[in-house]
């Protein structure tokens, strides 16, 4: 097991996955705090990096596109506080950082984990029941039904529908905009029937976030939902779901014989493992995990 502690957070690779857990300091964002600890398979990994500063480094994970659902609902627009793939590291950490980031790229390259993009979500989402007030509404998911419910912020025509109730199965896309300069930010979801050109203030399926402490939390709501939804990239009766290019997941290796990753195959690894263990680029525990992730496969 390795680790690395901050104030911004904790990160902890941990057998075959990673665990990100968020700090206690008042700059950690509410989403992360929301979210809390996350675990993040090696196999969600396109890379990890680690970036010097004059008072503090960053660490920064990459994730395959297509394997976290809070990434494509958010597409990309999570602001620093609120991105749970980051952590701040002060400067007299920064060796440790940079340990760490060679140790996860050991372990990857050991997995053999591609970086391409994957055709189902291999992250969970948030945790359910769900329920965000923000901007001019209330967004709960319960897993089955999505249900929007109005203030008094609310536009009157918009209001005047009432409360919204929509089932999983009538919803074909989610989405979550911040607010950016002038430009008010939303929760909407494409609502299948529906028209998808109306803006956010007066859509009855969509809720209007204007830049306040609390939209982040909207996108959790969006992650939730996208987790549900069938994977954009992943075939389904010849066709994909979106309109989108199939995109293939990442084959295992295979001897020539079509069996996945023959004994001799395995049996070099192991010697790598050694070899990594011998010049100490593995501790006692961290070579024991890897070898142990060998020896099931064989």
């Amino acid at each position: 097991m390795t680790e690395i502690t901050q104030s911004d957070g904790t990160w902890v690779l941990d057998g075959d996955a990673l665990r990100l857990t968020p700090g206690r300091d008042k700059n950690v964002g509410l989403l992360r705090r929301t979210l809390g600890e996350i675990r993040v398979p090696l196999a969600a990994l396109a890379g990890v990096s680690f970036e010097q500063g004059k008072r503090a480094g960053r660490l920064r994970l990459r994730l395959r596109d297509g394997a976290d659902p809070l990434l494509h609902a958010t597409g990309g627009r999570l602001a620093e506080p609120h991105d749970p793939y980051q952590l701040l590291v002060e400067s007299e950490r920064h060796g440790v950082a940079e340990y760490f980031v060679d140790v996860v790229r050991d372990a990857l390259r050991l997995e053999q984990v591609s970086s391409g993009p994957v055709t189902e979500y291999l992250l969970p989402g948030p945790a359910l029941p769900l329920s965000v007030s923000a901007g001019d509404g209330t967004a709960s998911f319960d897993g089955e039904r999505v249900r929007l419910e109005w203030n008094w912020k609310t536009e009157d025509a918009k209001a005047a529908g009432g409360a919204r109730t929509l089932a999983l199965t009538d919803i074909t896309a989610v989405e979550w905009l911040p607010a950016a300069g002038l430009e008010n930010g939303c929760l909407r979801l494409t609502v299948r029937g529906a028209p998808a050109d109306v803006p956010p203030k007066h859509d009855p399926n969509a809720v209007e976030l204007w830049g306040f402490k609390k939209d982040p939390l909207m996108a959790l709501v969006a992650a939730a939902v996208q987790a549900r939804l069938p994977h954009p990239a992943a075939p389904a009766d010849g066709a994909v779901c979106g309109g989108s290019a199939p995109v293939e997941a990442a084959a295992p290796d295979r001897s020539a014989d079509g069996t996945e990753e023959d004994h001799d195959a395995l049996l070099r690894r192991l010697r790598e493992l050694g070899d990594l263990h011998r010049t100490g680029v593995l501790t006692d525990e961290e070579f024991t995990l890897a070898k142990k992730a060998v020896l099931r496969r064989m």
